[in-house]
């Protein structure tokens, strides 16, 4: 069976909305005029041109389509009408849809040519409260009726998400540390190489608890990564470079545990919600998550520790229209109000630019030049 691809032309023009192909085009004109020569001047295009893609359609069909013979008009093979009906048919059946798809399009489009318009491109952990925030930014300029800023957040691993900004692959990223880390710990040597002072900006977002999911009514009882350990639960872990890995890493570290205590650790799920999910349904005795998560799949939660919910950007991207307006949206009432809502989270100086080294316990940017060898910024 062939298979179909649809394109579309962008232009300043009105015209009706059809779906063109131009094997359509020359046959209806062949057919209409009753020549090959006819039919290509019907159309402002050469003989040679015409007669060369019909010959090529044949072969990549496998039927032929169009039947000349000297001194007789050409008409098209039994094949090559049968064409003709099916795209007329579908033409009429998908008029409708075919409208509404290019009235869609028109307005996507059209937010690129508005300049109130304004578009966040954003790397970034999961977290409940951004798919919150790009509800919430929409939902406020329906009813505001002012700028509309559009998040496009691409949820991936903490790390991947700071090397994204870093590659230019997004103008925002997202990612989380636990609070209180100091020096020569985990989180510094995953996340120090990644950030430069002068270069990255660091805005505060929220607040957030991360802990225990369980079965609920917690039947095995665990309250401590140690009691997992003691208790040789089947733990759900998360995958390399996500934040929540490295988060877990510091815990045991600070439990005097090691990875090999945890019965489970190789076993990785790619979200919260997948590590909720695996718990729920008896793949896993437990695994470390927000609340939210644990909330919607009907799971106890256990808080293990607090950590900060971070968003950077470079510092020339401050400056930007949509970096502005996503700054401003963060300081309202209104959405500090929502993430509040959201079990687990507090909207933590939500919206401010933030020193480096304050949210960062970690960072000390006098230490760094005395000692220069720390691994470049890359």
């Amino acid at each position: 069976m062939h298979r179909l691809q649809f394109h579309y032309t962008l232009s300043r023009n009105s015209s009706p909305a059809l779906v063109r192909n131009p094997l359509i085009d020359l046959l209806q004109a062949v057919s209409a005029q009753g020549s090959i020569s006819a039919g290509a001047r019907a159309l402002g295009l050469s003989y040679r041109h015409v007669w060369g893609e019909l010959k090529r359609w044949e072969g990549e069909l496998g039927n032929e389509l169009v039947v000349w013979e000297k001194g007789q008009s050409a008409h098209l093979t039994e094949f090559g009408a049968k064409l003709m009906w099916a795209e007329r048919q579908a033409q009429a059946r998908l008029a409708p849809q075919i409208e509404a798809l290019r009235g869609e399009l028109e307005r996507s489009f059209a937010q690129a040519f508005d300049d109130s318009v304004h578009v966040v491109t954003l790397y970034a952990s999961h977290d409940d409260a951004l798919s919150a925030l790009r509800e919430h930014a929409l939902r406020q300029a329906r009813e505001q009726g002012h700028s509309a800023l559009h998040l496009d957040i691409r949820f991936t691993g903490s790390v991947d998400a700071i090397r994204a900004l870093n590659e230019g692959r997004c103008v925002m990223a997202g990612f989380h540390t636990l609070q209180n880390t100091g020096n020569k710990t985990l989180t510094e040597r995953t996340y120090k190489p990644l950030l430069r002072p002068g270069q990255h900006k660091i805005i505060g977002f929220a607040q957030r608890t991360q802990g225990l999911m369980v079965a609920k009514g917690n039947p095995l009882g665990l309250h401590s990564l140690a009691d997992v350990a003691r208790q040789r639960a089947r733990f759900a872990n998360r995958a390399l470079g996500t934040g929540t890995r490295v988060v877990l890493d510091e815990l045991l570290t600070q439990a005097g545990l090691a990875a090999t205590d945890i019965t489970g650790y190789t076993h990785t799920e790619p979200s919260h919600a997948a590590v909720a999910h695996a718990v729920a349904a008896g793949q896993a005795d437990a695994g470390l998550g927000i609340a939210a998560a644990a909330q919607r799949a009907g799971l106890d939660f256990v808080p293990l520790a607090d950590e900060r919910y971070h968003l950077v950007c470079l510092k020339s991207a401050l400056a930007q229209p949509g970096i502005e307006a996503l700054l401003n949206l963060l300081k309202t009432q209104a959405w500090q109000d929502e993430v509040a809502s959201i079990p687990g989270h507090s909207a933590r100086q939500s919206g401010e630019i933030l020193s480096m080294r304050r949210v960062l316990p970690w960072w000390d940017y006098r230490r760094e030049k005395t000692h220069p060898k720390v691994q470049p910024f890359s």
